[in-house]
């Protein structure tokens, strides 16, 4: 994990040299510019990893790795040096200013004579590397390391599920013209098995003379996969394969397996391919002079999947899903009990250990042996379906380490630290992109908007699991299958990346404590315990602190005492009033905290400070003209991209106050929506609003929120939320006007606004995606003109009273993609002029005559309509 060594001290080096709060001495500049220098190179030089593994060099990867991790050592220790250094002299100079403008700092004569000794091993470490990366391994050495790789040999024997996919599969095979055909997906999933299964299926004996089942690898030689497949297509097993590889050139090599295969139906199986270029390689090997003959790849990878080189279409691609339930369940029993029936009073438990499998047939098939072999008991059984972190599973995804572990050594040296993080949150937690995007940013993996990119490199690699897919297919959400998840926690336990605190024993463990650097607290209750609170205390080199566990409504003494800490999330964690100790953590970029209480005024000693997070334990209304407010200092902190304080507005500025680097404003009322605000907030991109109406509220107040919100010239997500919405009678004020730049909406609550106010929405030129909830609109008829909406691609009704919904033309909603009506009782039926443009339609609980009216019209208009899909729930189906 040296690369993200590199990035966490990149970016401790760029904060000393480039703040214009920070003032250095010229020599201790010249140092540091030093250290940056060699520092940059290094990074270079370890991001040199990924180019080689492209294009498919031979090099040594376990020495590489232990490299790695010396580099790692190496960087992180003077990192610490350094900054234990420099850390007080910002304590000292707050100690005689509540927030100093400029802080002076230097570096005394040790310190850089350790900074011209850590460069000399920088140079050396550099060179070790390079010269590992250039150096080939001799070919008996090589070879030892393919074989320490297993190949994905996911569930040899009977195949159990997936019937549809095999009869897809089956299909697809037996086109014309179609030679080709990738299986892809996660590890262990089953690409392995399906394919063998098509390899060995009486059809194909029967059609092709020429068969070859070669396994590729993530590092393989071409000539050796060559050789494989002539051994098998020419029933030859005297290959002397090194004499071969002497007397034979590669094209020599080439054209005897295009000659042995020409004339001839054959069905070919490379499995496990990892290389992006390898269709470049391979495309033209084998002669298509037969409809009958096939090429079948297996991959993890997706970009392997869908080779340009070959214009392979996405039918000629398949994604293994996940096994349901049902064939989990069947294949667990099948494993453990081969053709004998389950004992009666084993099967319930026996259907929950499958389930908690979560549909990888590898992981099923790891342990069902482990139950093969240990007793058959409702007893012990049932203590392992009850938790899911029982030994059983922790023995299995142990049994799967060498089948996973490739997923996560090819990854690139960007991906690796960023797809590790994911295993800070809990097991099968489903992880907010947002959230990810955050962190990610400020521990410098990242920027804040190649978050989606970097999910869906994680993707294309089968490493993560999807759950919520928003507009344009953006990942929203994601997760960890739990092998996966082991495999992060070990990998990350390994390399000091980040260590979990889940139980006593992980809190009292001083020697695997020491020196880390991210502690991941899944237990808070550990904080009460004074045993685990001094252990913690005594690592001082901690830069994040992440309470990841179960939320925790009694507050706990969380430890303050790291000085060098960059990230603090306690979200999980309660607080009774505001922790005035964190004001000491001068190099906090991160802080989210629950406490319901008022933000005290030294937080401007966190002048550094990125991201300021506080949510409420319970949310009050609070009486008319009893606003809170966050302090007048807020206006200090320059450095804010982020703020979200629940419950507190922020305050009227003072004269010359502005906040430039300010993105993100949420969870703010009404009265922080004025002119003066906004005008001093000009960047803001996304800005979410809170309103709490009381009974005896002003029904117009709601509104106010609006009137001034045009000033907001870069605003891009609009997000409007009355939390306790009453339907209001009275006439209301007409909507106010938009920035064009507008281009998400979200109005949640009793607005009430008539649907002729549309026309203030219908307009933005940009706005790509509006949810209209909880009578945000109302009245019984909505009449759509023409050229309304003209970017709109997601449209969200949800419990409105509208009756009547008509269009002008066909013309109206001319790129939508998606349409999720909800909760509409009244809503007679959905117009059928804009079908044709969509992708989704989506009905839940409405008016059962709508739902009737949609299947009709879609039924009528199918040859049209054959891309569209219809999703319509009612629980009264239930």
């Amino acid at each position: 994990m040296a690369y993200a060594a590199a990035i966490s001290f990149q970016k401790t080096l760029d904060h000393l040299l480039f703040s214009n709060r920070i003032s250095l001495e010229t020599s201790s500049t010249s140092t540091l510019q030093d250290v940056k220098k060699e520092l940059s190179s290094m990074e270079d030089v370890l991001g040199e990893l990924d180019s080689f593994s492209i294009t498919r060099s031979h090099f040594n990867r376990k020495r590489i790795n232990l490299l790695d991790e010396q580099i790692r050592i190496l960087l992180h220790e003077f990192e610490d040096v350094m900054e234990s250094h420099i850390s007080p002299q910002f304590l000292s100079q707050y100690s005689q200013q509540l927030c100093p403008l400029l802080f002076s700092l230097h570096l005394d004569d040790e310190l850089k004579q350790d900074a011209d000794s850590f460069i000399e091993n920088v140079k050396k470490m550099k060179a070790l590397y390079i010269h590992e990366l250039h150096s080939s391994p001799p070919y008996e050495e090589e070879e030892e390391e393919d074989k320490a790789i297993d190949n994905d040999d996911e569930s040899s024997g009977q195949m159990v599920g997936l019937s549809d996919q095999l009869i897809e599969i089956k299909r697809q095979l037996a086109l014309p013209y179609r030679n080709y055909l990738s299986l892809y997906g996660m590890a262990g999933i089953g690409k392995t098995t399906i394919a063998r299964k098509f390899f060995q299926d009486p059809l194909t004996l029967s059609t092709c003379t020429k068969r070859a089942f070669v396994t590729v690898g993530p590092k393989y030689r071409f000539e050796r996969v060559l050789l494989d497949i002539l051994k098998q297509v020419t029933h030859r097993d005297d290959f002397d394969v090194k004499q071969v590889l002497i007397t034979e050139s590669l094209n020599g090599l080439k054209r005897m397996v295009y000659q042995s295969l020409k004339g001839q139906r054959y069905f070919i199986v490379l499995d496990d391919v990892w290389d992006y270029n390898f269709w470049s390689y391979f495309g033209t090997l084998f002669p298509l002079e037969y409809n009958e003959s096939k090429l079948v790849v297996t991959t993890r990878l997706k970009a392997v999947a869908r080779s340009r080189f070959l214009k392979i279409t996405p039918n000629e691609k398949c994604l293994i899903r996940f096994l349901d339930k049902k064939e989990s369940w069947e294949l667990l029993r099948h494993k453990v009990f081969d053709e004998m029936p389950c004992p009666k009073e084993l099967e319930k438990a026996g259907k929950k250990i499958a389930e908690n499998c979560e549909g990888l047939p590898l992981t099923i098939v790891k342990v069902a042996q482990i139950l093969s072999e240990s007793d058959k008991t409702a007893e012990y059984w049932n203590e392992v379906c009850a938790d899911k972190r029982h030994s059983v599973y922790v023995d299995a995804y142990d049994r799967m380490y060498k089948v996973l572990y490739p997923s996560y050594d090819y990854l690139s040296q960007e991906l690796k630290p960023i797809f590790l993080y994911m295993g800070v949150f809990p097991q099968n937690y489903e992880i907010p992109r947002s959230k990810l995007a955050k962190i990610w940013h400020v521990e410098g993996f990242c920027s804040r908007y190649q978050s989606l990119a970097k999910l869906d490199e994680l993707d294309s690699s089968s490493l993560i699991m999807l759950h919520k897919i928003g507009l344009n297919k953006r990942i929203s959400s994601c997760s960890l299958n739990s092998p996966f998840w082991h495999l992060c926690n070990k990998e990350a336990t390994k390399s000091k990346f980040f260590h979990a605190l889940n139980s006593l024993a992980d809190g009292l463990a001083e020697e695997r404590l020491e020196s880390q650097r991210r502690l991941c607290i899944r237990n808070n209750s550990l904080f009460a315990i004074k045993d685990v609170y001094d252990t913690m205390s005594s690592v001082s080199m901690v830069r994040s602190l992440l309470c990841t566990g179960p939320y925790h409504e009694y507050p706990v003494p969380v430890c303050f005492g790291f000085k060098l800490l960059r990230i603090l999330d306690a979200l999980t964690a309660r607080f009774y009033e505001f922790p005035l100790e964190v004001v000491n953590l001068v190099h906090l970029l991160y802080l989210a905290l629950t406490f319901a209480g008022k933000i005290s005024p030294s937080i401007s000693k966190l002048w550094n400070l990125r991201y300021l997070i506080v949510c409420q334990h319970l949310s009050i209304v609070k009486p008319k003209g009893n606003s809170s407010y966050m302090p007048m200092e807020i206006w200090d902190m320059k450095e804010l991209n982020h703020l979200q304080v629940m419950g507190s507005d922020l305050p009227h500025p003072r004269k010359k106050s502005i906040l430039t680097s300010l993105y993100t404003l949420l969870d703010v009322g009404p009265q922080s929506c004025t002119r003066d605000v906004f005008k001093r907030i000009p960047f803001l991109r996304k800005l979410g609003v809170r309103i709490e109406v009381g009974p005896a509220d002003d029904a117009d107040e709601p509104f106010s929120c609006f009137d001034h919100i045009s000033h907001l010239r870069k605003l891009e997500t609009l997000k409007c939320v009355i939390v306790n919405p009453r339907i209001i009678s009275k006439g209301v004020v007409p909507l106010s006007i938009f920035p064009s730049s507008l281009e998400k909406l979200t109005l949640t609550g009793g607005f009430g606004y008539p649907w002729e106010e549309m026309s203030k929405i219908s307009s933005l030129p940009n706005l790509t995606e509006l949810k209209l909830r909880c009578y945000a609109f109302r009245g019984p008829k909505w009449k759509v003109r023409r050229h309304e909406f003209p970017k709109l691609r997601f449209l969200l009704i949800e419990d409105t009273d509208l009756v009547q919904w008509t269009f002008e033309d066909d013309r109206c909603f001319e790129r939508l993609h998606t349409l999720s009506i909800k909760h509409c009782y009244k809503l007679e039926r959905i117009p059928m002029k804009f079908y044709r443009y969509l992708s989704k339609i989506e009905l839940v609980d409405c008016n059962p005559l709508a739902s009737t009216k949609l299947k009709e019209d879609c039924e009528k208009e199918k040859t049209s309509l054959q891309l569209l899909v219809l999703n319509i729930h009612s629980s009264l189906d239930e």
